[in-house]
């Protein structure tokens, strides 16, 4: 039987997301005693540094942080059961300030303090809590999504902070009439909490206005392309939504063809806060293809 066009485009390019993972995780080993910028990573997978993290997340099943911390951190198990080193030695091997810091994540991964881990020989009397959680199943649908003229206002720091940014925006939008049942709602993350830290996490909170709309103070105008977008259905707290960024991004799009471009995402409220109660909330996170 003969295999079409379009399964053997899908066949390759999961062929190829697998042996670029590979590469960077054979990098990740090969270099654990040093510095790994994301960026350098997403260079190493040939990955888009916007979506590389959530890639990264979906087909390994952790993220690069976690994943280079239980690294290092099972290479200190190894060390204390082979040599004679330190829990200072190892926790600054490990990448950690103290020897109390070191302890409490070995305890975290392997269930015993590293003296207590030592003496018994490596055997452990806790489960390890390194389990991988499984990815909720999502559906995705490609959308050729219109050029959208939004306002916004840029909020830096936590996304669970994000509540001011909303406020002087729909202040500046209310004289203007801009709100109403159809207006379009929506946030563009352009950074992952997993990767940076929470004091410079960069949110836009974003309104569709129409073009005859200008900023003013911290409201300001942007473009936001249009093009194929990967869109998957989020459903519940906002808190949940790095599992299903992860399914769409470590799951569909290596298996779909294609490739993310070189954007951040979209996530479009259409059910959001102060419309229904956060199990309810529906939102579409939206991934630009090249």
């Amino acid at each position: 039987m003969r295999t079409s066009y379009s399964e053997r485009v899908k066949t390759e390019t999961l062929e190829s997301y697998h042996e670029r993972m590979a590469r960077v995780v054979a990098h990740i080993e090969g270099h654990l005693d040093e510095p790994l910028p994301l960026d350098d990573l997403a260079a190493v997978a040939c990955f888009s540094p916007y979506h590389f993290h959530r890639v990264f997340r979906g087909m390994v099943g952790e993220s690069v942080k976690e994943h280079v911390r239980r690294l290092r951190l099972e290479r200190a198990a190894r060390r204390l059961l082979s040599g004679d080193s330190t829990v200072l030695a190892l926790a600054l091997d490990a990448g950690y300030e103290t020897p109390e810091s070191f302890t409490r994540a070995f305890d975290a991964l392997f269930g015993l303090a590293p003296s207590v881990f030592r003496r018994n020989g490596g055997k452990m009397d806790a489960v390890s809590k390194s389990e991988k959680a499984a990815l909720p199943a999502v559906e995705v649908a490609v959308r050729r999504l219109q050029p959208l003229r939004v306002a916004y206002v840029r909020h830096i720091g936590p996304y669970d902070q994000v509540g001011a940014a909303w406020s002087k925006l729909m202040m500046w939008a209310g004289p203007k009439r801009l709100l109403g049942p159809n207006m379009v709602r929506l946030g563009i993350p352009h950074d992952d909490p997993e990767i940076t830290p929470p004091e410079r996490l960069r949110y836009d909170a974003a309104l569709a206005v129409p073009d005859s709309a200008t900023g003013s103070g911290e409201v300001a105008i942007q473009e936001i392309a249009g093009g194929e977008y990967a869109v998957a259905i989020h459903r519940g707290p906002y808190d949940r939504m790095g599992q299903t960024y992860a399914a769409l991004c470590g799951q569909w799009l290596p298996a779909s063809g294609r490739e993310a471009r070189d954007a951040p995402p979209l996530e479009i409220y259409r059910i959001a806060f102060g419309q229904a109660p956060p199990e309810e909330f529906v939102t579409e996170i939206c991934v630009p293809l090249a």
